[in-house]
């Protein structure tokens, strides 16, 4: 097994700063700075930022990806991941910033809120030029899928580098009957994915509830992308020490799956 693929690697905390440009853009002052929200957690110790720029704007304007881009020129050592559909605004950003990261998300304009992953075959052909412009220019592209098995070789012929598992129907399961199944669900999926040669990536709605016991259930996760509960979280805790609350959830998780190992 090689280490990319190793189910006992750390997996990164990326904090997803949406909700701190939704709260600014209440007001014309510029505050919270989403630029500060994003220093302070790497500062606390963050791995990456997440950014979901909306074409209409709602929270994450243009001008925050490209002073996000900036900042993180400042910290080699993490990493900046940009969500959106490509078929949107996201390509463009992706050309200006070449962020580490993009991550490929199928939402309409108009959506509240990411709810579903790609399918195949039915998204192969428009991803797959899309994906290989990416990795031309040397971006790595995850796809935002819901956690079927079936669909994960068929994300890997279409090029991608690393699956984002959309978690909200684990996180709607926590603390009911329906945990353990939804657990094994995304093991699953997890599993062949890693099995096609794609690393694991997840997100939505994972919080310091749910958190440590998907990572110790769930192989190979590489990252976890967070944005609302953790910001929520900040609200009362502070960035500083919520970034390692979340740290520390990750590694009760690895520390519980290595003792299951």
């Amino acid at each position: 097994m090689t280490a990319s693929s190793s189910p006992f690697r750390r997996t990164a905390l990326s904090v997803n700063v949406n909700k701190v440009a939704l709260v600014r853009n209440t007001r014309h002052l510029g505050i919270p700075s989403v630029t500060r929200a994003a220093q302070l957690c790497l500062e606390a110790g963050a791995q990456g930022i997440t950014i979901h720029p909306r074409p209409d704007e709602r929270h994450i304007r243009a001008s925050d990806v490209y002073e996000l881009a900036v900042l993180l020129k400042a910290w080699p050592q993490a990493e900046f991941n940009i969500e959106g559909n490509p078929t949107q605004n996201l390509m463009q950003f992706i050309r200006d910033v070449r962020p580490h990261q993009a991550t490929f998300v199928p939402d309409s304009e108009d959506q509240f809120t990411s709810d579903h992953g790609w399918s195949f075959p039915q998204d192969a052909e428009r991803l797959r030029p899309l994906i290989a412009e990416c990795k031309a220019l040397g971006v790595r592209v995850s796809l935002f899928m819901d956690p079927v098995p079936a669909q994960m070789a068929a994300a890997k012929a279409v090029g991608a580098d690393r699956v984002e598992l959309y978690t909200e129907p684990y996180a709607a399961a926590w603390g009911t009957a329906d945990q353990e199944q939804q657990l094994a669900i995304y093991a699953q999926a997890a599993q062949a994915a890693l099995d096609a040669g794609l690393e694991v990536n997840a997100g939505h709605d994972l919080s310091r509830d749910n958190l440590a016991a998907f990572v110790a259930r769930v192989p190979g996760v590489a990252e976890v992308s967070i944005g609302h509960a953790l910001i929520a979280d900040a609200l009362e805790l502070g960035y500083g020490a919520t970034v390692k609350a979340y740290q520390a959830c990750i590694d009760a998780g690895i520390q519980a799956r290595l003792l299951n190992k």
